[in-house]
């Protein structure tokens, strides 16, 4: 349980630490931060892959294929559902945006809010894997996701600072996202410690969620700046350095 308790803290501290560098770095260059977002993107690939959905294959038994494949797109589902009901949610954010008529503001409000939403799933995912009573590749799970974070939490805190954001309210949003990671950490977690049972559907439901994230939000974002070469060779090595370390650590 405790080491339950400081991955979760890691998870979310990630985005913290990414937030503390953008407020040093404000004017980080798209490229730089493609490329970085991209080699995460890679890490959170193979770590879905190899992580979450081959363990949900190999729990699973006799019908491991159907609750596998169920599993994953229940999850993308869940995670599509959610982007639908993400523009009616930036009132969570505590700032009237029609009274300030900008919508600009509005626009870096509903991003920092999608991010809240989409890390309790990412969370859930990082605290699922300690169901797989394999330590090793739950740590690889957190940290390709905890990796992630921190490019998250860089761009989070320079449009805010542009749309007029104070500084702590700027941090306090950042460090909001993070929590949300690590309450996700220890449903997931609580969830599959309570019954096995669901445990093979559990891990695919977070591989399906990791999966969507990568293809629906991480690689249009790194090819949408002109850096695409760039963020594949990213994602690339994100994945290798992924699969390297569980060969090396799981070995």
């Amino acid at each position: 349980m405790e080491m339950v308790l400081l991955t979760a803290l890691g998870v979310g501290g990630a985005t913290l630490i990414g937030a503390v560098i953008g407020f040093l770095f404000k004017n980080i260059s798209h490229r730089f931060s493609d490329i970085v977002l991209s080699f995460a993107a890679g890490v959170m690939l193979a770590a879905a892959v190899l992580g979450l959905v081959l363990p949900s294959l190999d729990y699973g038994g006799k019908f491991g294929i159907v609750i596998t494949i169920a599993g994953i797109f229940v999850g993308a589902l869940s995670l599509n559902l959610i982007d639908k009901l993400v523009p009616h949610l930036h009132k969570m954010a505590g700032t009237d945006i029609e009274a300030h008529e900008n919508k600009e503001l509005s626009k870096v409000l509903l991003f920092v809010t999608a991010i809240a939403i989409h890390n309790l799933p990412e969370g859930i995912a990082a605290g699922v894997g300690f169901g797989a009573d394999d330590p090793t590749q739950a740590l690889l799970i957190a940290g390709g996701i905890a990796l992630q974070n921190i490019p998250e939490g860089m761009v989070i805190i320079g449009p805010m600072l542009a749309s007029g954001v104070s500084t702590k309210r700027t941090f306090l949003f950042a460090s909001l996202t993070g929590v949300v990671e690590v309450i996700g950490t220890l449903i997931g977690f609580f969830a599959v410690s309570f019954s096995q049972a669901i445990l093979p559907f559990a891990l695919a439901f977070a591989g399906g969620t990791m999966l969507y994230v990568i293809s629906d939000e991480m690689i249009p974002e790194t090819h949408a700046h002109g850096s695409e070469r760039g963020a594949t060779y990213a994602l690339l090595v994100g994945f290798c350095v992924m699969l390297l370390s569980d060969v090396l650590l799981g070995g």
